[in-house]
């Protein structure tokens, strides 16, 4: 699988998560995006043995968006502590269909996990 890498350098790599792919493995077994970007990298710049790619925040895994990675324990030790402090910010973007009562607005909601499919639902 491709994954769609937006931007890299030697300390941060950001790449977009496609839908109902998980952000690290789990007990599904499925393909997830930590581990191709890792086998990525591997390839690409014919690494042997482990590659270091920092998983620093999640997305569920019905959800697609933008993720950032660090490349070097340095960066995702710095990158940690700007997502504690706030300095580091996340925005979720929701598409629609239909037509909406109001141009903008803000959904406040939980999703339950269903364990045995490791997926979220409203």
């Amino acid at each position: 699988m491709k994954i769609n890498i937006l931007y890299e350098d030697n300390h941060i790599l950001i790449a977009e998560k496609p839908v109902n792919i998980p952000s690290q493995k789990d007990s599904s077994n499925d393909p997830d995006i930590l581990t191709i970007l890792k086998n990525d990298i591997r390839e690409r710049y014919n690494k042997p043995g482990n590659v270091y790619l920092g998983l620093l925040h999640r997305l569920d895994r019905p959800a697609g968006g933008v993720m950032a990675f660090a490349r070097t324990s340095k960066a995702a030790s710095r990158i940690s502590a700007q997502l504690r402090s706030g300095e580091f910010k996340k925005k979720y973007l929701a598409v629609v269909h239909g037509k909406m009562n109001k141009p903008s607005g803000k959904l406040i909601n939980f999703i339950m996990k269903d364990k045995k499919t490791n997926t979220g639902n409203l």
